[in-house]
């Protein structure tokens, strides 16, 4: 038997060590790691305060039941007594006495109170946010208290009761199973069936049990208390927060439960020591009156007066849930204007918004990224994760580009040796950038920034320090500046070398941090490595989410960091949101909170890997309380440059959330908003949500084109356009958000309307199915809405993938302009057929576009043709294309049947 637990403990001891072990490694190792990214106090304050928290909960912990083990143990007497008398004349009978069943019940304790108050150090945030907590200055209208006490006291008193009650129930099970070790040792048996043994059980025991049941009821007397201002975020099927029923039954129910709760507990104690048990059954007969009576109040009352009127009795508490889901979502910040009744796009107006049309985004992500990923990924380790939107000032211009960095994929690598892996292949190089809206003569989109090394055509866009070491794709840690020669960029047959000149990372000069890291990684060879120097560096944390989530793990992160060229470097820039899900009367994104913002904003240094976290909006409650906790972190927005402040952008998580719930609650009327009268929703195209999408434009009632993030609204079960919802980006409108309403008489195709129209065009319709027979893959970009003064055009890229090739290209562009749809061989062609003469556009070269424009002063729609089909298969396409229209125009189907063999004649020439 002694073996066994012998056994048993050497295991158990292993087991501790290596854990034990395992976690001082972690973090020793973030120690020198925060150290080198500049955040050594956000480490210490971390660590302290999960220290704190957790000591804090096992001292509690510790009195709460080494007090009442320590005192039901007394309650044994001699503990030889309770063992056979073979075990007391044993050698180990000498070391059973009182003070060993004392020390027994010391070591018990404090093995409970460890488990428990390590469990409460991850409420670490929670301390903190209840120790810096600020005012929200939004009171509540039924408790009148501030935002804030739900926010950030209330979670902290319900961990309090919450650990309290865990370390009560073990207290009460721990000395009940000491009592019931001394009863049984009477000869007396106890069971659920027959109670009348209790009466046996010394009054003591009794009332020790009966004191740790009467804090217990007194813990529930406080969670009931807590309940009441709990209502107050909890979701219904009409509301968030409470409502008539809750206010007039759930409220006045809950107090008399913590009134009667506290009735109870003392009862407990006095009935045990004087036996009275009559008082206590009165008691628990009136608990479970209140408990059960306070329920069916709530339901009879729901059901029988609210329900008959329920307009009218929820009409106050539908006012104050609007009014906190506006307050929670920075909805009542949102200005509203309205577009005029009835106007008319014309060409000047067109040519007026040059900037707008200059900037429409004719390719989409998803083939953009397909095309870079065949033209421009060079080599098969590298990979192109994500195209980013921004804006840059290209001689004098803003211009709306698309951005994705070429990263360094080592799965791809061919030959995943360590040296490679670790040593030499340590990073991606360089991006590709081009305009949204170019293309060359293959329909391939123009590049301003390509090949390896990047070579800038337009100075703006320069890039001086091509490498990254810290992106989306950099899973693992490597070794730079060792004797090894780091893989920079390949250079026709030869390969280019570089060794890291940067201050990422973690050294590793000496034999303790070799050490230290060959115990983190689990990687041994760097123990043995011969290429290791004085001045190598592990960088570690180098996925760029997991790297920003190390420092600041309380603050939530968009999906899509972006990143930026600026003075030649390159940068990722984060959008952290604060949230919460105890703002009261505010409706819920789903489960996951019923608040949120975006107060600030993260660079992180691609090559360096070095963070900097910036306050855009110092008003924020949370991020106030967050720069209390941790006040150098966060600095404040005039410290970011001014070339990395015009890249900031809204972003498009906290936008898409920000429009689902302004289509609900820009309806303020209570009437209006309780029969969904004026409810809007995100229209659909084809079964699929449309996204925000960014673009530049000048919005009406503004003098200059600015960058802009915008979504269109449908009425609910409606296809026609309502409004569309606006946030600007640029200077001191940094998210600003607007919304443009159509007057309701006024009827604007919605794009699931314009899509049908687009489908049914005989022209499109023709051209598509030539395609089809030709073994071309037809893909359909996305439909973009872009407003022009006081109404919008619809815009759609056609984009054409051969059956035997990979490459998109942009082949048609399709405008939309209420009744008028045309198809044309690039935006201003497409243009010119629904507006008349060219807006004087930039270049856009596609394939067939050869055809000379519509000379000034022409008729609207009339086109310079030939009279003879050209030479080229492209401009013959051209010409058979417009001759088709000609024919259709006319009536002429016989002519057009012919028109449409050549043009499928050309196509096919051009094909091959």
């Amino acid at each position: 038997m002694r073996s066994r637990l012998l056994v048993w403990g050497i295991i158990a001891l292993v087991v501790v060590v290596i854990y034990t072990s395992k976690s001082t490694v972690a973090l020793v190792v973030d120690y020198h790691w925060f150290g080198t990214v500049g955040f050594s106090q956000v480490f210490r304050t971390m660590l302290l305060s999960k220290i704190a928290t957790a000591a804090c909960g096992i001292a509690i912990a510790f009195v709460i039941l080494y007090a009442n083990f320590l005192y039901a143990a007394r309650q044994l007497g001699d503990p030889r007594q309770y063992v056979s008398p073979q075990v007391v004349a044993s050698p180990l009978g000498s070391v059973i006495s009182e003070r060993t069943v004392r020390w027994l019940a010391a070591v018990a304790s404090l093995v409970l109170a460890v488990l428990t108050g390590i469990a409460l150090a991850s409420n670490w945030e929670t301390v903190l946010l209840y120790l810096n907590g600020v005012s929200f200055g939004f009171q509540d209208a039924i408790f009148s208290r501030d935002a804030a006490f739900y926010v950030f006291s209330l979670p902290f008193y319900d961990m309090v009761q919450s650990f309290l009650w865990s370390t009560g129930l073990i207290a009460l099970a721990g000395t009940g199973l000491i009592y019931y070790v001394r009863f049984q040792s009477t000869g007396q048996q106890l069971s659920l069936a027959d109670l009348s043994a209790l009466a046996a059980v010394p009054a003591r025991h009794r009332l020790h049990i009966a004191v740790i049941g009467a804090f217990l009821l007194v813990l529930i007397a406080v969670g009931a208390y807590l309940k009441r201002y709990e209502l107050m975020y909890q979701p219904g099927e009409l509301l968030t927060g409470p409502g008539y029923a809750d206010v007039h039954a759930t409220v006045p129910v809950l107090a008399l439960q913590v009134i009667v709760a506290l009735i109870a507990a003392v009862a407990l104690v006095v009935a045990v020591a004087t036996r009275r048990w009559r008082v206590l059954s009165g008691v628990l007969v009136l608990m479970a009156v209140v408990w059960i009576g306070g329920a069916l109040y709530g339901m009879v009352l729901q059901r029988f007066v609210v329900s008959p009127n329920e307009l009218e009795r929820e009409r106050p508490y539908l006012a104050h849930h609007i009014t906190a889901t506006n307050r929670a979502y920075a909805l009542d910040r949102i200005v509203e204007r309205h577009l005029a009744e009835d106007e008319k796009l014309t060409l000047a107006d067109i040519q007026r918004n040059q900037a707008t049309v200059n900037n429409v985004r004719l390719w989409d992500h998803e083939p953009l990224l397909d095309t870079f990923a065949q033209i421009q990924e060079i080599r098969t380790y590298y990979d192109f994760v994500s195209v980013d939107n921004d804006r840059y000032r290209l001689d004098g211009e803003m211009r709306q580009i698309m951005l994705s960095p070429r990263e360094l994929n080592t799965e791809s690598l061919p030959s995943r040796t360590w040296v490679n892996e670790r040593l030499t292949f340590t990073h991606g190089y360089g991006l590709t950038v081009g305009p949204v809206n170019r293309v060359n003569e293959q329909g391939l989109p123009v590049l301003y920034v390509k090949d390896l090394p990047p070579r800038s055509s337009v100075p703006e866009l320069d890039v001086s320090r091509p490498e990254i070491y810290y992106g989306e794709l950099t899973q693992d840690y490597v070794f730079v500046k060792t004797s090894q020669q780091e893989f920079n960029y390949p250079e026709g047959d030869q390969n280019i070398f570089a060794t890291y000149g940067g201050s990422g990372g973690v050294g590793l000069e000496t034999l303790w941090r070799r050490l230290l890291f060959a115990a983190f990684t689990g990687d041994m060879k760097m123990l043995l490595s011969d290429d290791f120097t004085d001045e190598t560096r592990i960088l570690i944390y180098r996925n760029i989410g997991e790297r920003i989530r190390k420092v600041a793990p309380f603050l939530r992160y968009d999906r899509d960091p972006y990143m930026v060229i600026d003075e030649g470097r390159l940068y990722w820039i984060f959008d952290a949101y604060t949230i919460s899900d105890r703002f009261p009367y505010s409706e819920h994104i789903g489960r996951l909170a019923n608040y949120m913002r975006n107060p600030v904003k993260v660079v992180m240094d691609a090559y360096n890997g070095s963070m900097t976290f910036y306050m855009v909006d110092p008003e924020e409650p949370i991020a106030r309380a967050w720069d209390n906790v941790f006040p150098d972190m966060i600095r404040p927005m005039a410290e970011m440059s001014p070339s990395l402040r015009a890249h900031l952008r809204h972003p498009l998580d906290y936008f898409s959330v920000q429009a689902d719930m302004y289509a609900v609650y820009h309806m303020l009327d209570v009437n209006t908003f309780y029969n969904k009268e004026d409810q809007w929703s995100v229209p659909e195209v084809g079964d699929v949500r449309m996204e925000p999408y960014y673009t530049v434009m000048r919005l009406p009632e503004e003098q200059e084109a600015e960058f802009i993030l915008m979504l269109p609204f449908t009425p609910r079960l409606k296809d026609n356009l309502a409004a569309w919802m606006v946030a600007r980006n640029d200077g001191k409108s940094l998210g600003q958000l607007v919304v443009y309403t159509f007057p309701k008489q006024r009827l604007i195709y919605g794009p699931k309307q314009m899509v049908g129209r687009i489908n049914q065009d005989p022209f499109v319709s023709q051209q598509i199915t030539l395609w089809d027979r030709a073994g071309s893959n037809v893909i359909r970009g996305t439909l973009l809405v872009i407003p022009i003064e006081q109404s919008l055009i619809y815009i759609q890229p056609l984009y054409l993938r051969s059956e035997d090739g990979r490459i998109p290209e942009l082949k048609r562009v399709i405008v939309g302009y209420g009744n008028d749809i045309a198809m044309g061989v690039d935006l201003e062609d497409a243009l010119e057929r629904i507006f008349g003469a060219a807006p004087k556009m930039e270049p856009a070269t596609i394939p067939g576009s050869s055809i000379p424009t519509q000379p000034t002063g022409a008729e609207p729609g009339a086109l310079e043709r030939s009279e003879a089909p050209p030479d080229t298969p492209a401009a013959r396409a051209r010409h058979h294309y417009d001759a088709m229209r000609d024919a259709a125009e006319a009536g002429d189907w016989s002519r057009f049947g012919r028109e449409l063999d050549e043009l499928g004649e050309a196509l096919e020439e051009i094909r091959h």
